[in-house]
């Protein structure tokens, strides 16, 4: 198939690509630099040169391309994991994924495009017993920042589901980890918690659902060739209490153990509710649907396979 790719250039747009190629699919990608058009180019993919804020550039790249199928992954998001450096990306983010990729399904609509993958999240199902499903209502009444990315998220989505002449797939993911991500030994993350700086907050009870970024890539092309209209949740299979998953994290690390933050002293920081919400409220999500219809399956989370074996040895 001839897929048109938006946000090439991220975590998941880099291994993206490289799936999409080795599955031998004849590949456009969006950019703005006439350099990485001519990386691209050695790549083996096909560079469409636009602004995705210039509606018209974004309309006549899609019209010229003419795809079968649209993954839209844009995102703008800062190399560090912290208040401060979200809070400053926070705007030009939302942007982006508002405005920009308005641009993007419009022009994907008014080209004909069959179907269209748009990036979404998967931590944000309202707290509560068990996995979140796909049917799960989002976190719209949680702390600031969580009830706005899940509003965004919702008018995302229901933008993209609501379109009736196109067929159009919200792939929530879960936290990135791996390759370019902040979650890995060379991630901004992992350096956090070589400093103990990425503390655990009261009980550590938030559940968070994890996702190799090669699988979130390998998700991506089975939903772009196999997926049905609506919302896919990917992650793997072991959502992990931040009690667990963090004191693992940081032995693969050979860091010490992450220290222990009281709720009330979270409280007093900056955004404390937001860290409070993700330390002891955030909900895991179930892959069902996602191994049921597209033959998911993702790999074990690696530091935890990693302690395990330390364990054993």
């Amino acid at each position: 198939m001839k897929i048109f790719v938006a946000g090439a250039t991220g975590a998941i747009g880099r291994p993206l690509l490289d799936q999409l190629l080795a599955k031998g699919h004849n590949v456009v990608a969006l950019t703005r630099s006439q350099e990485r058009a001519e990386s691209l180019t050695a790549q083996g993919i096909e560079p469409a040169i636009a602004d995705v804020f210039d509606a018209d550039s974004v309309k006549a790249a899609i019209a010229q391309a003419q795809p079968e199928v649209v993954i839209e992954q844009l995102t703008a998001l800062p190399k560090t994991y912290s208040r401060e450096s979200m809070s400053a990306a926070g705007p030009l983010n939302t942007r982006i994924r508002l405005e920009g990729g308005a641009n993007v399904l419009a022009a994907a609509q008014a080209a004909g495009v069959r179907r269209y993958l748009r990036q979404s999240v998967a931590f944000w199902g309202i707290p509560g017993a068990g996995l979140a499903d796909e049917e799960t209502p989002l976190s719209l009444d949680a702390s600031p920042a969580v009830a706005a990315d899940a509003h965004l998220v919702t008018e995302i989505e229901h933008r993209l589901l609501e379109t009736s002449n196109l067929q159009g797939i919200a792939l929530r993911y879960g936290f990135f980890y791996g390759s370019g991500t902040w979650f890995n030994p060379d991630g901004d993350v992992g350096q956090q918690v070589r400093q103990q700086q990425f503390p655990i907050v009261g009980n550590g009870d938030g559940v968070w659902s994890w996702l190799h970024i090669e699988d979130a890539a390998i998700a991506t092309v089975a939903a772009a060739e196999q997926g049905n209209r609506g919302v896919y949740l990917i992650v793997d299979d072991q959502p992990l209490a931040v009690r667990d998953w963090l004191p693992a994290f940081a032995q693969s690390l050979n860091a010490p153990p992450p220290p222990r933050v009281s709720v009330e002293d979270a409280l007093k920081l900056e955004g404390g509710a937001d860290i409070v919400y993700y330390q002891t409220q955030m909900r895991g999500a179930s892959n069902a649907k996602a191994k049921r219809e597209l033959n998911f399956q993702p790999r074990p989370l690696e530091w935890m396979v990693n302690t395990v074996a330390a364990h054993a040895s």
